[in-house]
């Protein structure tokens, strides 16, 4: 199957789920989250019904410096801070035949890895240490 993966080039957890999928037997097209040019509705489509804090990518530098509290944002708002700064995309965004999702832990991951354990994928190494990957 093809999977078009929208990752941050170069984060440790984007780079082991690709190739978790690809030894799966997926062909993995990476796309840039940093570089792609968002629109809102299209952006939006991989949150389905995910509560608008969960959208955000909690390790980005300013959600944990406190700058952005995930929780203070509606939609629209949440999109257009996702925009403009795309680091606060949680991440991987995956797209699979019409299929859209945010994260590694959802139903259509767990189809495409056949129930796979991917806990250790879940959070970013550097959540909770000053180490920065942007």
């Amino acid at each position: 199957m093809i999977i078009h993966f929208y990752e941050k080039p170069g984060c440790i957890n984007n780079t082991q789920q690709k190739r978790l999928l690809e030894l799966n037997g997926h062909t993995v097209i990476a796309h840039s989250l940093l570089t792609e040019v968002w629109q809102a509705e299209g952006l939006r489509s991989f949150f389905g019904s995910m509560a608008v804090a969960e959208w955000f990518n909690k390790a980005a530098p300013r959600v944990k410096n406190g700058e952005i509290v995930p929780g203070e944002f509606d939609e629209n708002s949440a999109i257009a801070a996702m925009i403009a700064d795309p680091l606060l995309i949680r991440r991987p965004l995956i797209e699979v035949e019409g299929q859209r999702v945010c994260g590694f832990d959802n139903e259509l991951v767990n189809k495409l890895l056949n129930n796979a354990d991917t806990s250790h994928l879940q959070a970013c190494p550097n959540l909770t240490t000053n180490n920065s990957c942007d």
